[in-house]
Protein backbone atom coordinates (compact mmCIF):
# COMPACT_ATOMS: atom_id res chain seq x y z
CA UNK A 1 0.00 0.00 0.00
CA UNK A 2 1.67 3.21 -1.12
CA UNK A 3 1.04 6.72 0.08
CA UNK A 4 -1.70 7.08 -2.51
CA UNK A 5 -3.64 4.13 -1.16
CA UNK A 6 -2.92 1.65 -4.01
CA UNK A 7 -2.61 -2.01 -3.05
CA UNK A 8 0.85 -3.53 -3.22
CA UNK A 9 1.89 -6.98 -2.10
CA UNK A 10 4.45 -7.38 0.63
CA UNK A 11 7.50 -9.33 -0.59
CA UNK A 12 7.48 -12.83 0.85
CA UNK A 13 10.43 -13.89 2.96
CA UNK A 14 10.74 -17.19 1.13
CA UNK A 15 9.97 -15.94 -2.36
CA UNK A 16 13.56 -16.23 -3.48
CA UNK A 17 14.22 -19.63 -1.84
CA UNK A 18 14.48 -23.00 -3.56
CA UNK A 19 10.81 -23.81 -3.21
CA UNK A 20 7.64 -22.57 -1.48
CA UNK A 21 7.22 -23.77 2.08
CA UNK A 22 10.87 -24.72 2.61
CA UNK A 23 12.80 -23.53 5.65
CA UNK A 24 14.90 -20.48 4.83
CA UNK A 25 18.46 -20.26 6.11
CA UNK A 26 18.82 -16.60 7.06
CA UNK A 27 22.61 -16.93 7.20
CA UNK A 28 22.82 -18.40 3.75
CA UNK A 29 21.98 -17.59 0.14
CA UNK A 30 18.21 -17.84 0.72
CA UNK A 31 18.01 -14.42 2.42
CA UNK A 32 15.69 -12.21 0.31
CA UNK A 33 17.09 -8.92 -0.97
CA UNK A 34 16.05 -5.75 0.90
CA UNK A 35 13.12 -3.83 -0.54
CA UNK A 36 12.52 -0.10 -0.71
CA UNK A 37 10.22 0.91 2.17
CA UNK A 38 9.70 4.46 0.99
CA UNK A 39 6.87 3.37 -1.29
CA UNK A 40 5.00 2.18 1.81
CA UNK A 41 5.27 5.52 3.66
CA UNK A 42 1.90 7.13 4.28
CA UNK A 43 1.45 10.79 3.39
CA UNK A 44 -1.33 13.27 2.81
CA UNK A 45 -3.29 12.97 -0.42
CA UNK A 46 -2.22 16.30 -1.85
CA UNK A 47 -2.46 19.82 -0.40
CA UNK A 48 -6.26 19.62 -0.13
CA UNK A 49 -6.41 16.39 1.89
CA UNK A 50 -9.36 16.89 4.30
CA UNK A 51 -7.58 15.12 7.16
CA UNK A 52 -4.84 17.78 7.20
CA UNK A 53 -5.66 20.28 9.99
CA UNK A 54 -5.10 23.28 7.71
CA UNK A 55 -7.98 22.04 5.55
CA UNK A 56 -10.50 21.85 8.38
CA UNK A 57 -13.58 24.12 8.06
CA UNK A 58 -12.93 27.66 9.24
CA UNK A 59 -15.47 27.48 12.06
CA UNK A 60 -13.90 24.26 13.32
CA UNK A 61 -10.43 25.80 13.33
CA UNK A 62 -11.74 28.84 15.18
CA UNK A 63 -13.33 26.57 17.77
CA UNK A 64 -10.13 24.60 18.35
CA UNK A 65 -8.18 27.87 18.62
CA UNK A 66 -10.61 29.05 21.28
CA UNK A 67 -10.09 25.81 23.23
CA UNK A 68 -6.31 26.22 23.48
CA UNK A 69 -6.80 29.94 24.05
CA UNK A 70 -9.03 29.14 27.03
CA UNK A 71 -6.29 26.89 28.43
CA UNK A 72 -3.85 29.79 28.21
CA UNK A 73 -6.39 32.17 29.77
CA UNK A 74 -6.78 29.86 32.78
CA UNK A 75 -3.02 29.84 33.26
CA UNK A 76 -2.55 33.61 33.05
CA UNK A 77 -5.55 34.25 35.30
CA UNK A 78 -3.91 31.97 37.84
CA UNK A 79 -0.59 33.77 37.53
CA UNK A 80 -1.98 37.17 38.57
CA UNK A 81 -5.10 36.53 40.67
CA UNK A 82 -3.05 35.37 43.65
CA UNK A 83 -1.43 38.81 43.96
CA UNK A 84 -4.72 40.25 45.26
CA UNK A 85 -4.63 37.84 48.19
CA UNK A 86 -1.16 39.02 49.26
CA UNK A 87 -2.09 41.51 52.04
CA UNK A 88 -4.51 39.05 53.67
CA UNK A 89 -1.99 36.18 53.45
CA UNK A 90 0.64 38.42 55.10
CA UNK A 91 -1.62 38.88 58.13
CA UNK A 92 -2.81 35.26 58.16
CA UNK A 93 0.65 33.68 58.10
CA UNK A 94 2.60 36.62 59.64
CA UNK A 95 4.98 37.05 56.70
CA UNK A 96 6.29 40.05 54.78
CA UNK A 97 5.20 41.28 51.34
CA UNK A 98 8.32 39.89 49.66
CA UNK A 99 7.32 36.36 50.67
CA UNK A 100 3.80 36.70 49.28
CA UNK A 101 5.17 38.25 46.10
CA UNK A 102 7.17 35.04 45.62
CA UNK A 103 3.81 33.34 45.05
CA UNK A 104 3.53 35.29 41.79
CA UNK A 105 7.23 35.34 40.88
CA UNK A 106 7.77 31.59 41.27
CA UNK A 107 4.59 30.88 39.34
CA UNK A 108 5.92 32.90 36.41
CA UNK A 109 9.37 31.33 36.82
CA UNK A 110 7.67 27.98 36.21
CA UNK A 111 6.79 29.33 32.76
CA UNK A 112 10.51 29.23 31.89
CA UNK A 113 10.96 25.64 33.08
CA UNK A 114 7.84 23.97 31.72
CA UNK A 115 8.55 24.40 27.98
CA UNK A 116 11.73 22.34 28.39
CA UNK A 117 9.48 19.35 29.09
CA UNK A 118 6.33 20.12 27.13
CA UNK A 119 8.07 21.24 23.94
CA UNK A 120 9.66 17.85 23.15
CA UNK A 121 6.57 15.98 24.39
CA UNK A 122 4.33 17.86 21.96
CA UNK A 123 6.63 16.99 19.05
CA UNK A 124 6.87 13.33 19.97
CA UNK A 125 3.44 12.49 21.41
CA UNK A 126 1.24 15.17 19.85
CA UNK A 127 -0.45 18.29 21.14
CA UNK A 128 -3.39 16.90 23.09
CA UNK A 129 -1.54 14.80 25.69
CA UNK A 130 0.76 17.59 27.00
CA UNK A 131 -2.18 20.02 27.09
CA UNK A 132 -4.23 17.52 29.07
CA UNK A 133 -1.38 16.82 31.51
CA UNK A 134 -0.87 20.57 31.94
CA UNK A 135 -4.57 21.21 32.58
CA UNK A 136 -4.77 18.40 35.14
CA UNK A 137 -1.61 19.61 36.90
CA UNK A 138 -2.79 23.22 36.95
CA UNK A 139 -6.13 22.15 38.47
CA UNK A 140 -4.66 19.90 41.16
CA UNK A 141 -1.99 22.35 42.30
CA UNK A 142 -4.50 25.22 42.32
CA UNK A 143 -6.66 23.27 44.74
CA UNK A 144 -3.52 22.42 46.74
CA UNK A 145 -2.79 26.15 47.15
CA UNK A 146 -6.40 26.78 48.18
CA UNK A 147 -6.26 24.17 50.95
CA UNK A 148 -2.65 24.77 52.11
CA UNK A 149 -2.06 25.08 55.87
CA UNK A 150 1.26 26.95 55.77
CA UNK A 151 3.06 29.51 53.61
CA UNK A 152 5.76 27.02 52.52
CA UNK A 153 3.17 24.76 50.90
CA UNK A 154 1.58 27.74 49.16
CA UNK A 155 4.87 28.96 47.67
CA UNK A 156 5.98 25.48 46.53
CA UNK A 157 2.60 24.64 45.01
CA UNK A 158 2.47 27.99 43.25
CA UNK A 159 5.74 27.17 41.47
CA UNK A 160 4.47 23.77 40.36
CA UNK A 161 1.15 25.27 39.26
CA UNK A 162 3.09 27.48 36.86
CA UNK A 163 5.55 24.74 35.90
CA UNK A 164 3.05 21.99 35.10
CA UNK A 165 0.39 24.37 33.89
CA UNK A 166 2.71 26.11 31.40
CA UNK A 167 1.92 23.61 28.62
CA UNK A 168 -0.44 26.01 26.74
CA UNK A 169 2.32 28.62 26.42
CA UNK A 170 4.40 26.33 24.21
CA UNK A 171 1.84 23.84 22.85
CA UNK A 172 -1.01 26.22 21.97
CA UNK A 173 1.10 28.13 19.38
CA UNK A 174 2.04 24.74 17.91
CA UNK A 175 -1.67 23.85 17.60
CA UNK A 176 -2.27 27.16 15.83
CA UNK A 177 0.66 26.42 13.49
CA UNK A 178 -0.95 23.03 12.73
CA UNK A 179 -4.28 24.64 11.89
CA UNK A 180 -3.22 27.72 9.91
CA UNK A 181 -0.83 28.49 7.07
CA UNK A 182 1.87 31.15 7.67
CA UNK A 183 -0.15 33.70 5.70
CA UNK A 184 -3.27 33.34 7.87
CA UNK A 185 -1.58 32.43 11.15
CA UNK A 186 -1.07 35.99 12.38
CA UNK A 187 -4.71 36.63 13.22
CA UNK A 188 -5.02 33.37 15.17
CA UNK A 189 -1.82 34.10 17.08
CA UNK A 190 -3.22 37.54 17.91
CA UNK A 191 -6.32 35.94 19.41
CA UNK A 192 -4.06 33.66 21.46
CA UNK A 193 -2.04 36.68 22.62
CA UNK A 194 -5.28 38.36 23.66
CA UNK A 195 -5.93 35.40 25.98
CA UNK A 196 -2.37 35.47 27.34
CA UNK A 197 -2.47 39.21 28.10
CA UNK A 198 -6.15 39.33 28.97
CA UNK A 199 -5.59 37.03 31.95
CA UNK A 200 -3.27 39.34 33.93
CA UNK A 201 -5.63 42.25 33.16
CA UNK A 202 -8.82 40.52 34.33
CA UNK A 203 -7.31 38.52 37.21
CA UNK A 204 -6.78 41.46 39.60
CA UNK A 205 -10.38 42.59 39.07
CA UNK A 206 -11.80 39.13 39.80
CA UNK A 207 -9.33 38.60 42.65
CA UNK A 208 -10.05 42.01 44.17
CA UNK A 209 -13.79 41.41 44.41
CA UNK A 210 -13.16 37.85 45.64
CA UNK A 211 -10.98 38.81 48.62
CA UNK A 212 -13.35 41.69 49.42
CA UNK A 213 -16.21 39.19 49.83
CA UNK A 214 -15.90 37.87 53.39
CA UNK A 215 -17.99 34.82 52.50
CA UNK A 216 -15.25 33.78 50.05
CA UNK A 217 -11.88 35.08 51.23
CA UNK A 218 -8.36 34.75 49.85
CA UNK A 219 -8.50 30.96 49.37
CA UNK A 220 -11.17 31.37 46.71
CA UNK A 221 -8.67 33.09 44.42
CA UNK A 222 -7.14 29.62 44.07
CA UNK A 223 -10.39 27.68 44.25
CA UNK A 224 -11.61 29.77 41.30
CA UNK A 225 -8.49 28.83 39.32
CA UNK A 226 -9.01 25.17 40.17
CA UNK A 227 -12.62 25.29 38.97
CA UNK A 228 -11.83 26.93 35.63
CA UNK A 229 -8.90 24.53 35.32
CA UNK A 230 -11.27 21.58 35.74
CA UNK A 231 -13.35 22.97 32.87
CA UNK A 232 -10.20 23.12 30.71
CA UNK A 233 -9.52 19.46 31.56
CA UNK A 234 -12.97 18.49 30.26
CA UNK A 235 -12.59 20.62 27.12
CA UNK A 236 -9.14 19.21 26.34
CA UNK A 237 -10.13 15.61 27.05
CA UNK A 238 -13.44 15.48 25.18
CA UNK A 239 -13.58 18.33 22.65
CA UNK A 240 -10.04 19.07 21.47
CA UNK A 241 -8.74 16.62 18.82
CA UNK A 242 -5.13 15.83 18.02
CA UNK A 243 -3.83 18.33 15.44
CA UNK A 244 -0.20 17.29 14.97
CA UNK A 245 -0.11 16.40 11.23
CA UNK A 246 2.46 13.63 11.71
CA UNK A 247 0.38 12.00 14.45
CA UNK A 248 -2.62 12.05 12.12
CA UNK A 249 -0.52 10.17 9.55
CA UNK A 250 0.37 7.61 12.23
CA UNK A 251 -3.35 7.09 12.82
CA UNK A 252 -3.89 6.74 9.06
CA UNK A 253 -1.07 4.19 8.78
CA UNK A 254 -2.48 2.08 11.62
CA UNK A 255 -5.91 2.06 10.00
CA UNK A 256 -4.44 0.98 6.63
CA UNK A 257 -2.43 -1.82 8.25
CA UNK A 258 -5.56 -3.17 9.89
CA UNK A 259 -7.71 -3.03 6.76
CA UNK A 260 -5.09 -4.32 4.28
CA UNK A 261 -3.03 -6.58 6.60
CA UNK A 262 0.00 -5.09 4.87
CA UNK A 263 2.39 -4.55 7.78
CA UNK A 264 4.97 -2.71 5.68
CA UNK A 265 2.79 0.40 5.68
CA UNK A 266 4.15 3.02 8.08
CA UNK A 267 4.19 6.71 8.92
CA UNK A 268 7.63 8.37 9.16
CA UNK A 269 6.78 9.74 12.63
CA UNK A 270 6.53 6.17 13.98
CA UNK A 271 10.29 5.86 13.61
CA UNK A 272 11.00 9.17 15.37
CA UNK A 273 12.51 9.26 18.84
CA UNK A 274 13.87 12.09 20.95
CA UNK A 275 16.77 11.38 23.28
CA UNK A 276 17.72 13.23 26.44
CA UNK A 277 20.74 14.56 24.53
CA UNK A 278 18.47 16.05 21.84
CA UNK A 279 16.22 17.64 24.48
CA UNK A 280 19.22 19.21 26.21
CA UNK A 281 20.60 20.45 22.88
CA UNK A 282 17.36 21.78 21.39
CA UNK A 283 15.68 23.25 24.46
CA UNK A 284 18.57 24.12 26.83
CA UNK A 285 22.02 24.47 25.28
CA UNK A 286 21.07 25.63 21.77
CA UNK A 287 18.71 28.40 23.00
CA UNK A 288 21.43 29.74 25.29
CA UNK A 289 24.03 29.56 22.50
CA UNK A 290 21.68 31.36 20.14
CA UNK A 291 21.02 34.07 22.72
CA UNK A 292 24.77 34.57 23.13
CA UNK A 293 25.61 34.62 19.41
CA UNK A 294 22.54 36.03 17.67
CA UNK A 295 22.12 39.82 18.05
CA UNK A 296 18.68 39.63 16.45
CA UNK A 297 17.41 37.13 18.99
CA UNK A 298 19.13 38.75 21.98
CA UNK A 299 17.93 42.34 21.42
CA UNK A 300 14.40 41.40 20.39
CA UNK A 301 14.14 39.02 23.38
CA UNK A 302 15.35 41.71 25.80
CA UNK A 303 12.72 44.13 24.47
CA UNK A 304 10.08 41.41 24.61
CA UNK A 305 11.13 40.42 28.15
CA UNK A 306 11.08 44.02 29.38
CA UNK A 307 7.53 44.47 28.08
CA UNK A 308 6.39 41.20 29.65
CA UNK A 309 8.07 42.07 32.95
CA UNK A 310 6.29 45.43 32.99
CA UNK A 311 2.98 43.59 32.68
CA UNK A 312 3.63 41.91 36.04
CA UNK A 313 5.21 45.02 37.57
CA UNK A 314 1.84 46.75 37.18
CA UNK A 315 0.32 44.19 39.54
CA UNK A 316 2.14 46.23 42.20
CA UNK A 317 2.00 49.70 40.62
CA UNK A 318 -1.75 49.94 40.09
CA UNK A 319 -2.78 49.20 43.70
CA UNK A 320 -0.19 51.73 44.92
CA UNK A 321 -1.88 54.42 42.82
CA UNK A 322 -5.58 53.64 42.99
CA UNK A 323 -5.83 51.96 46.41
CA UNK A 324 -3.21 53.93 48.36
CA UNK A 325 -3.45 57.37 46.68
CA UNK A 326 -7.03 57.51 45.36
CA UNK A 327 -8.31 55.29 48.22
CA UNK A 328 -10.39 53.00 46.03
CA UNK A 329 -11.72 49.92 47.85
CA UNK A 330 -10.70 46.36 46.93
CA UNK A 331 -12.21 45.32 43.61
CA UNK A 332 -12.83 48.90 42.50
CA UNK A 333 -9.11 49.68 42.79
CA UNK A 334 -8.45 47.03 40.13
CA UNK A 335 -11.03 48.29 37.62
CA UNK A 336 -8.48 50.60 35.88
CA UNK A 337 -6.96 47.39 34.48
CA UNK A 338 -9.89 47.51 32.07
CA UNK A 339 -8.23 50.51 30.43
CA UNK A 340 -5.16 48.37 29.68
CA UNK A 341 -7.48 45.62 28.50
CA UNK A 342 -9.19 47.98 26.03
CA UNK A 343 -5.78 49.15 24.83
CA UNK A 344 -4.79 45.54 24.16
CA UNK A 345 -7.97 44.98 22.14
CA UNK A 346 -7.25 48.06 20.00
CA UNK A 347 -3.65 46.91 19.55
CA UNK A 348 -4.72 43.48 18.35
CA UNK A 349 -7.09 45.13 15.86
CA UNK A 350 -4.15 47.10 14.44
CA UNK A 351 -2.00 43.94 14.27
CA UNK A 352 -4.74 42.18 12.30
CA UNK A 353 -4.79 45.14 9.89
CA UNK A 354 -1.03 44.82 9.38
CA UNK A 355 -1.45 41.07 8.73
CA UNK A 356 -3.10 41.99 5.43
CA UNK A 357 -0.05 44.03 4.46
CA UNK A 358 2.22 41.16 5.50
CA UNK A 359 0.31 38.74 3.25
CA UNK A 360 0.91 41.08 0.31
CA UNK A 361 4.63 41.21 1.16
CA UNK A 362 4.76 37.40 1.19
CA UNK A 363 3.04 37.22 -2.19
CA UNK A 364 5.59 39.66 -3.61
CA UNK A 365 8.36 37.45 -2.19
CA UNK A 366 7.10 34.25 -3.88
CA UNK A 367 5.28 33.09 -0.77
CA UNK A 368 8.37 33.21 1.47
CA UNK A 369 8.39 34.98 4.87
CA UNK A 370 9.64 38.57 5.00
CA UNK A 371 10.63 38.93 8.67
CA UNK A 372 11.21 42.70 8.63
CA UNK A 373 7.61 43.29 7.53
CA UNK A 374 6.54 42.08 10.98
CA UNK A 375 8.17 45.11 12.63
CA UNK A 376 6.00 48.20 11.74
CA UNK A 377 3.45 47.53 14.55
CA UNK A 378 6.38 47.21 16.96
CA UNK A 379 7.70 50.61 15.89
CA UNK A 380 4.33 52.19 16.70
CA UNK A 381 3.90 50.23 19.93
CA UNK A 382 7.22 51.22 21.46
CA UNK A 383 6.36 54.92 21.19
CA UNK A 384 2.87 54.52 22.66
CA UNK A 385 4.19 52.33 25.49
CA UNK A 386 6.74 54.96 26.57
CA UNK A 387 4.14 57.74 26.39
CA UNK A 388 1.78 55.66 28.53
CA UNK A 389 4.44 55.05 31.20
CA UNK A 390 5.26 58.74 31.60
CA UNK A 391 1.56 59.67 31.51
CA UNK A 392 0.56 57.15 34.17
CA UNK A 393 3.47 57.78 36.53
CA UNK A 394 3.45 61.57 36.51
CA UNK A 395 -0.31 61.92 36.82
CA UNK A 396 -0.92 59.05 39.24
CA UNK A 397 1.62 60.44 41.69
CA UNK A 398 -0.48 63.57 42.32
CA UNK A 399 -3.85 62.10 43.23
CA UNK A 400 -4.78 65.14 45.33
CA UNK A 401 -4.68 67.37 42.25
CA UNK A 402 -5.48 65.09 39.28
CA UNK A 403 -8.69 63.15 38.62
CA UNK A 404 -8.33 59.36 38.58
CA UNK A 405 -9.45 59.16 34.94
CA UNK A 406 -6.23 60.82 33.78
CA UNK A 407 -3.78 58.05 34.86
CA UNK A 408 -6.40 55.51 33.79
CA UNK A 409 -6.23 56.85 30.21
CA UNK A 410 -2.45 56.49 30.39
CA UNK A 411 -2.95 52.78 31.14
CA UNK A 412 -4.81 52.45 27.84
CA UNK A 413 -1.72 53.72 26.00
CA UNK A 414 0.40 51.20 27.94
CA UNK A 415 -1.85 48.29 26.98
CA UNK A 416 -1.96 49.44 23.35
CA UNK A 417 1.82 49.68 23.12
CA UNK A 418 2.44 46.52 25.12
CA UNK A 419 0.66 44.17 22.72
CA UNK A 420 2.03 45.98 19.64
CA UNK A 421 5.57 45.27 20.85
CA UNK A 422 5.04 41.77 22.21
CA UNK A 423 3.26 40.06 19.32
CA UNK A 424 5.48 41.25 16.43
CA UNK A 425 8.51 40.20 18.50
CA UNK A 426 7.34 36.58 18.50
CA UNK A 427 6.34 36.58 14.83
CA UNK A 428 9.66 38.19 13.86
CA UNK A 429 11.63 35.50 15.72
CA UNK A 430 9.60 32.72 14.06
CA UNK A 431 10.11 34.18 10.59
CA UNK A 432 13.84 34.70 11.16
CA UNK A 433 14.61 31.20 12.43
CA UNK A 434 11.86 29.00 10.92
CA UNK A 435 13.13 25.42 11.47
CA UNK A 436 15.00 26.56 14.61
CA UNK A 437 12.06 28.64 15.85
CA UNK A 438 11.42 26.24 18.76
CA UNK A 439 14.94 26.79 20.10
CA UNK A 440 14.78 30.53 19.48
CA UNK A 441 11.41 30.83 21.25
CA UNK A 442 12.71 28.71 24.15
CA UNK A 443 15.53 31.22 24.63
CA UNK A 444 13.05 34.07 24.37
CA UNK A 445 10.74 32.42 26.92
CA UNK A 446 13.64 31.94 29.35
CA UNK A 447 14.57 35.65 29.38
CA UNK A 448 10.94 36.74 29.34
CA UNK A 449 9.95 34.60 32.31
CA UNK A 450 13.04 35.65 34.26
CA UNK A 451 12.10 39.32 33.83
CA UNK A 452 8.47 38.68 34.74
CA UNK A 453 9.53 36.77 37.86
CA UNK A 454 11.98 39.47 38.98
CA UNK A 455 10.00 42.66 38.34
CA UNK A 456 7.33 42.15 41.03
CA UNK A 457 10.06 41.50 43.63
CA UNK A 458 11.55 45.00 43.42
CA UNK A 459 8.48 46.97 42.27
CA UNK A 460 7.17 48.06 45.68
CA UNK A 461 10.63 48.95 46.99
CA UNK A 462 11.36 50.99 43.84
CA UNK A 463 8.09 52.92 43.88
CA UNK A 464 8.31 53.49 47.64
CA UNK A 465 11.86 54.87 47.44
CA UNK A 466 11.50 56.85 44.19
CA UNK A 467 7.75 57.53 44.31
CA UNK A 468 5.51 56.76 41.37
CA UNK A 469 6.71 59.62 39.18
CA UNK A 470 10.45 58.97 39.37
CA UNK A 471 10.00 55.19 39.42
CA UNK A 472 8.03 55.22 36.17
CA UNK A 473 10.52 57.75 34.77
CA UNK A 474 13.27 55.19 35.35
CA UNK A 475 11.49 52.33 33.55
CA UNK A 476 10.16 54.79 30.99
CA UNK A 477 13.70 55.82 30.05
CA UNK A 478 14.57 52.14 29.56
CA UNK A 479 11.59 51.82 27.22
CA UNK A 480 12.78 54.90 25.29
CA UNK A 481 16.24 53.37 24.86
CA UNK A 482 14.59 50.26 23.38
CA UNK A 483 12.39 52.16 20.89
CA UNK A 484 15.06 52.15 18.10
CA UNK A 485 15.38 48.32 18.14
CA UNK A 486 12.66 47.57 15.54
CA UNK A 487 13.75 50.52 13.39
CA UNK A 488 17.33 49.23 13.30
CA UNK A 489 16.26 45.69 12.45
CA UNK A 490 13.88 46.94 9.78
CA UNK A 491 16.83 48.60 8.03
CA UNK A 492 19.68 46.20 8.85
CA UNK A 493 17.84 42.95 9.69
CA UNK A 494 18.41 41.27 6.34
CA UNK A 495 22.13 42.09 6.48
CA UNK A 496 22.36 40.57 9.98
CA UNK A 497 20.53 37.45 8.84
CA UNK A 498 23.00 37.05 5.98
CA UNK A 499 25.83 36.92 8.52
CA UNK A 500 23.93 34.68 10.95
CA UNK A 501 24.69 31.02 11.49
CA UNK A 502 21.09 30.20 12.43
CA UNK A 503 18.78 32.73 10.79
CA UNK A 504 16.96 31.82 7.58
CA UNK A 505 17.10 34.15 4.59
CA UNK A 506 13.86 35.09 2.88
Amino acid sequence: MGANGTDESLPSVGSHGPKTGSVVNFDGPDVPPPFDRTSYAVGFDGPDDPIHPQNYPRTQKALFTSYVGYNALCLTLGSAMFSQAGPIIEKHFLVGPTITTLGTSLFVLGFASGPIIFGPLSELYGRKSPLLVGAIGFTLFSFAVATAKDIQTIIICRFFTGFVGSAPLVVAPAVIADLYSPKSRGTAISVFAFMVFGGPMLAPIIGGFTVKNHALGWRWTSYFCGIIGAVSVLITAFLLPETHPQLLLVKKAKALRRTTENWAIYAPHEELSISIKEIVEKYISRPLIMLATEPILLLVSIYNAFIYGMLYLFLTALPMVFAERYHFVAGVAELPYLSMFIGIILGIALIIYFEGRYALAMDANNGKPVPEERLPPMMIGGIFFSIGLFWFGWTGNYAQHIHWIVPTIGLGFIGFGLILVFMPCLNYIIDCYLSLAASALAGNAFIRSAFAAAFPLFARQMFTALHMNWGTLLVGLVSVVLIPVPFLFYKYGKHLRQRSKYACLS
